[in-house]
């Protein structure tokens, strides 16, 4: 009943602003919905999944909570159903999608070669493509880890930096690290990159490889060029998989096109390339960040159309 009504009964909060016109009342451990017959049916039905999800040993949290009603509410299935499946489960922490657009992009991963992640901060685009790749070097499905990313500064100029190259580009490869190190032993982690079987590296060292029996996620697509996306993804080998992931409205490239936004027309409706669009529904971070990502995306929305009835002006 704690693990179902969560601390100081948070997800109890969460139900009854998901269905307003419903009134919630817990005693012991009987929980009874008064209101909105039509309300209480689908508050009724909720949590009817919430509490299989907590015997399937799911933590939950609002997030889960959110999905689960959106879920019931498309009659897309059951959220116990699609939300309890573990990709991996590391120190003692199960990493699982939380959102219907989350398990259509691990799904995707599983069903096709080259799958493009995009969406906006928040998604879990790279977390979940990582835990992807070390569920598929557990299972021994590929033979090593490559992760990458192009060192690109998010604004500001990060100036000369000390140390070996390594110590240089180890700033722009944190992330990934910090992953890393959540999915699996902290102990290991160092062996496996000493070895070869994970390695994480910028995206210029991709050049004149071919990556065969690999697990590849491309982090920060969005501040490639054209010509390095070609190039990182004719790096493609047999027995190999590739998860892009980006968010297209955070370019930080100083000047041209970004190699993401090209590739979505250029390789759109090829067999066996995915291109899974995530939404500010799947951001599974404060529900602030959904917030903002939906506030600016109206803004340069706003903005585009201005610049758009500005030009039609300037031509009559």
């Amino acid at each position: 009943m704690v693990r179902l009504l969560g601390a100081q009964d948070r997800l109890l909060s969460t139900i009854e602003k998901q269905y307003p016109l419903v009134d919630v009342h817990v005693r012991s451990n009987h929980v009874t919905l008064s209101g909105d017959p039509e309300q209480v049916q689908a508050a009724k039905l909720l949590i009817d999944e919430l509490v299989h999800m907590v015997q399937d040993g799911v933590d939950l949290g609002p997030t889960e909570v959110r999905s689960s009603a959106r879920i019931l509410d498309a009659k897309s299935g059951s959220p116990a159903e699609l939300l309890s499946q573990a990709i991996l489960t590391a120190r003692g922490k199960s990493i699982r999608p939380k959102t219907l657009g989350q398990k259509e992009y691990v799904d995707a991963v599983d069903e096709n070669t080259i799958v493009f992640g995009i969406g906006p901060a928040g998604t879990g685009k790279t977390y979940l493509a990582m835990a992807k790749a070390v569920q598929a070097l557990q299972r021994k499905e590929v033979e090593r880890i490559i992760l990458s990313r192009p060192a690109i500064e998010a604004g500001e100029r990060l100036g000369f930096l000390p140390g070996s190259l390594t110590d240089k580009i180890d700033p722009y490869l944190r992330p990934l690290y910090d992953a890393l190190n959540e999915m699996m032993d902290p102990e290991l982690v160092p062996k496996l990159l000493a070895s070869g079987t994970v390695e994480v590296a910028p995206l210029a060292y991709m050049r004149g490889r071919t990556l065969n029996n690999s697990f590849v996620v491309l982090d920060e697509a969005q501040n490639t060029t054209p010509e390095q996306m070609k190039m990182f993804l004719t790096r493609l080998g047999f027995g190999s998989k590739m998860v892009i992931t980006g968010d297209i409205t955070q370019v930080d490239l100083p000047v041209g096109a970004s190699g993401l936004q090209l590739v979505t027309r250029v390789l759109d409706g090829i067999d066996d390339i995915h291109f899974a669009r995530l939404t500010s529904a799947d951001v599974v971070r404060h529900t602030l960040v959904g917030q903002i990502v939906d506030a600016y995306t109206k803004y340069d929305a706003e903005r585009q159309l201005e610049k758009f009835e500005k030009e039609k002006r300037r031509e009559h």
